[in-house]
């Protein structure tokens, strides 16, 4: 059992002189506002918008309680960097409902709160949560330890975090604890191994608002060393008196660490320094690594926040069946939901904290001594986390090979393992001994570790993380000990282990000049990794759906049986239409809810091998609808769809035969465009060799490319890609809806060219276009739809070329009403207006209306005519037949 820790209480003249100085500077600029926040089923929880004057600063704060229920725990809530208070409210009012007093405040600088921000500095942010437990004593609700002393827990989000770390070190009233992806000491974190991480600590000073907005000596500190590009002793001390790590053996209150796996700012390192300092105060202490962090990612913030109230309710309510949980939980990825994309997490925990070392195991690594440059200017860097961005690509690596690590070359070394007999799940940090050496002054390098694919080229770097080192006095040589990130991560069989050692990276600053470095392995060169063997994931709990959808199925397969309804069978395959690619008879579409408005109707077409097939009509024609239906992404109302000699259903075997490209393609940006094409045909499970991804690469041109990252792609490669992505297989039958689109007139005839020589290979393709003129060159037969009939099919030569419609050439623009009696003529099926002057189509009645006839007709008229003759340009055939339907 855990038994919550007697504190030390104050004298007697320190409890007067707090509650002097709570009298004095506590005064409320107002009455407060009282709100009531109602929740079906759950007391009402009213807040109370109060301000605190402090010195120096107004502090914004709210007072969540529900009525009745007498004393009980307070609560105080922080929020991180850049926030306010309004973002823990959801949580302040939780923790009011299962009765806790709860108060929260914007810190100084933040939302409404006046003041410098200080970075937790003891004489302002943590004297203000002091006066703000003052405040609380004072109030009725609370329940007391002593005079003074309201039993009372902190909790807070990455500053908010480090402030109950600081609270409970500076203040023996707090009782208990939960820091989440904090950190312990802010120097560290800023400044690792006295190397300076610009891009987190520039966004820290932009996101505070400026230097306006901070005291002025950190202000200089910032300014100092973001210039010089490296820390010196003054801003390290600096920010290590403001850190947790300055009170680390005063915090001896019972302590739930939350920290993020994906966290670049904050690493899992900084969780082990509390846990391991707090552990040895003699304080209760738990660790939960959770999935996300401030590089993105799930912050699981449902379950950790009831984490949170089950260890305020052991430790302030002295509740002995709260449970706490494991001492160590860490949450690992198993998958991807292919609902909604997310990683599917599960949990692994142990009865003991196991620290980063534990169940440590040797592997080789193999490598010569390498030389690689620091290129002058530190450009271009290398790229490990990019912040904000890298936690959501770590959670899919190990599932999908994602990741946005890079590595230039002639900047770093490499160091491999042989391919791994049986998985391996590293769990904490990695360590290696390297010597290293420098034709400069201090070495500057990168030291991370990849999970590397059998291929030897696709490789992924855990959670993004990489561990910075500053060799001093390079010159002569130094053997090292290279401690890399704590992570939580399984490599599968015959997967090799990588580590890498560069010159630069996008995320700290190195120096400069250019330099020379030199790294090889010292002694027997190999890589210690921890395990944590006692670490052992739990089994996935049972989701609702296991016993939902069986009870569901049973019920709808009751319905079916009462009514009598049985599911359509699929027709028969047609041997006779075996070899042919499409074949489309009497397809219906209607539109919802509507039993005569009509998406397509009535219609039939023929597509045969070897053809390019245009599928031509404006806006509303249908050719989105048709394409779903060939697709089964939809079903039709009536008529049928068959791709070679198979009914097209939702699902159906034969799809597999048919390839699609709609309107784009997404690609993952710093992927090779090889490496793309692979990624997606892996995610279909089908077998690697059916992919033939070289062959559709030669169709679609692609060349040297394909080895370059897809950012650097033209729109016009994108394209292609995106069409050798939908050539994945070689289909006998490609979709192409508006492939040209965006591209200029170079790209556009080289997607010409992609199709014709797909095609020439015996395969058919349809394409739906509005350039008409590139279809023209492009396909060898149409399909032309208006208002979702069939106007016209047929070879484009026949369509374009055909004598009944003719082109009359006029003086001057022929007025509306002239043109609708040309139309109205014996033997004349339509006359539309163009910029020459008219498209004439004699319908089918016409053959003995000759030119000489309706010249005679148009001079009738009065028709300002200059010519007449045949017409033969795709673009005014087709607007000839969309004028003829309607």
């Amino acid at each position: 059992m855990q038994i919550r820790l007697p504190r030390p209480s104050l004298p007697s003249w320190a409890r007067g002189r707090w509650i002097a100085a709570a009298a004095a500077l506590a005064v409320l600029a107002g009455a407060g506002t009282w709100t009531a926040v109602a929740d079906d089923g759950a007391p009402d929880v009213h807040r109370e918008d109060l301000v605190q004057r402090m010195p120096g600063a107004e502090i914004d704060t709210s007072y969540f309680v529900t009525e009745g229920g007498g004393r009980r725990p307070a609560v105080l809530l922080g929020h991180g960097f850049g926030g306010s208070k309004d973002d823990v409210r959801a949580q302040a009012e939780q923790l009011a409902r299962d009765g806790y007093a709860v108060l929260t405040w914007s810190a100084r600088g933040f939302g409404d709160s006046t003041g410098k921000i200080g970075l937790n500095d003891p004489a302002h942010e943590v004297k203000d949560v002091s006066r703000l437990i003052d405040w609380l004593a004072d109030r009725p609700e609370v329940q007391l330890d002593a005079a003074g002393d309201p039993r009372i827990g902190v909790s807070g989000v990455s500053y908010g975090g480090a402030t109950s770390l600081l609270a409970a070190g500076h203040d023996t009233r707090v009782d208990a604890i939960a820091p989440r992806i904090t950190y312990w000491n802010l120097a560290d974190a800023l400044f690792p191994d006295g190397v300076f991480k610009k891009l987190w600590a520039g966004i820290f000073f932009t996101a505070g608002g400026g230097c306006d907005t901070f005291e002025e000596q950190l202000c200089a500190m910032y300014e100092r060393v973001a210039v010089s590009g490296r820390p010196d002793r003054a801003a390290r001390e600096l920010l290590g008196s403001r850190s947790p790590s300055a009170v680390g053996e005063r915090i001896k209150v019972p302590t739930l660490i939350v920290q993020g796996q994906t966290d670049s700012l904050f690493p899992l390192g900084h969780a082990d320094a509390m846990a391991r300092r707090i552990s040895a105060n003699g304080a209760p202490v738990a660790v939960d690594w959770i999935a996300g962090g401030h590089d993105g990612g799930d912050r699981e913030t449902s379950r950790v926040e009831a984490r949170i109230r089950r260890w305020f309710d052991r430790h302030l309510k002295d509740d002995a069946s709260a449970g706490t949980g494991p001492a160590f939980r860490v949450s690992r990825t198993g998958g991807v939901d292919s609902t909604d994309g997310r990683a599917l997490l599960r949990g692994a925990v142990a009865d003991r904290y196991p620290g980063l070392a534990d169940g440590v195991r040797e592997f080789a690594l193999i490598g010569r001594e390498q030389t690689f440059e620091r290129p002058a200017g530190a450009a271009p860097p290398a790229v490990s986390a990019v912040p904000g961005l890298g936690g959501g690509l770590g959670q899919l690596g190990t599932s999908l090979g994602v990741g946005i690590s890079l590595d230039f070359p002639g900047q770093h070394a490499r160091f491999d393992s042989a391919p791994l007999r049986q998985s391996l799940r590293i769990t904490g940090s990695p360590t290696v001994r390297v010597r290293v050496s420098s034709d400069s002054g201090d070495a500057v390098l990168f030291a991370k570790v990849y999970d590397v694919g059998p291929d030897g080229r696709s490789q992924v770097l855990p959670a993004q993380l990489v561990a910075p080192v500053r060799v001093t006095g390079a010159q002569t040589g130094w053997e090292v000990e290279l401690t890399l990130p704590a992570v939580d991560h399984e490599v599968d069989a015959g997967h090799r282990l990588r580590l890498v050692l560069s010159a630069t990276d996008l995320g700290y600053a190195s120096p400069a000049e250019p330099a020379s470095y030199t790294v090889g392995l010292a002694d027997a060169g190999g890589l210690s990794v921890p395990t944590a063997p006692s670490v052992r994931t739990q089994p996935a709990g049972l989701p609702w759906w296991t016993w939902a959808l069986p009870a569901a199925g049973a019920v709808l397969a009751a319905a079916l049986l009462v009514t009598a309804r049985r599911r359509s069978v699929a027709p028969a395959p047609d041997p006779s239409l075996a070899d042919v690619p499409l074949q489309i008879t009497g397809l219906t579409k209607r539109y919802a809810k509507s039993a005569d408005r009509y998406a397509v109707q009535d219609l039939s077409f023929r597509v045969e091998k070897g053809q390019v097939l245009g599928l031509l009509g404006p806006n509303g024609a249908g050719k989105t609808t048709t394409l779903r239906m060939l697709m089964g992404l939809i079903s039709p109302d009536e008529g049928e769809i068959r791709v070679f000699g198979q009914a097209i259903r939702p699902g159906a075997p034969v799809l597999s035969r048919v390839g699609a490209f709609v309107e784009g393609a997404g690609f993952l940006p710093h992927l090779s465009g090889r490496d793309n094409l692979e990624l997606y045909w892996k995610a279909t499970g089908r077998p690697a060799d059916d992919a033939h991804i070289d062959q559709a690469l030669q169709i679609a041109g692609l060349g040297d490319a394909l080895a370059r990252a897809v950012r650097t792609y033209s729109q016009g490669m994108r394209q292609r890609l995106a069409i050798a992505q939908a050539m994945l297989g070689l289909p006998d039958l490609l979709i192409l809806d508006e492939p040209t689109n965006g591209l200029d007139p170079p790209q556009i005839r080289e997607m010409r060219e992609v199709m014709i020589r797909y095609a020439a290979g015996g395969r058919t393709v349809i394409v739906s276009s509005h350039l008409l003129a590139e279809v023209e060159q492009s396909c060898t037969h149409l399909a032309v739809m208006d208002r979702g009939r069939l106007v016209q099919a047929g070879p484009v030569a026949e369509i374009t070329g055909e004598s009944d419609t003719l082109l009359v050439t006029t003086a001057q623009e022929v007025a509306e009403p002239l043109v609708e009696k040309i139309a109205a003529l014996p033997g004349v099926g339509s006359a539309i207006r163009v910029d020459e002057g008219l498209l004439v189509r004699l319908d089918d009645t016409a053959a003995t209306l000759s030119a000489t006839r309706l010249i005679a007709e148009l001079v009738r008229l009065e028709v300002p005519l200059t010519g007449v003759g045949p017409h033969r340009r795709l673009e005014d055939a087709f607007l000839t037949l969309i004028g003829g339907s309607a």
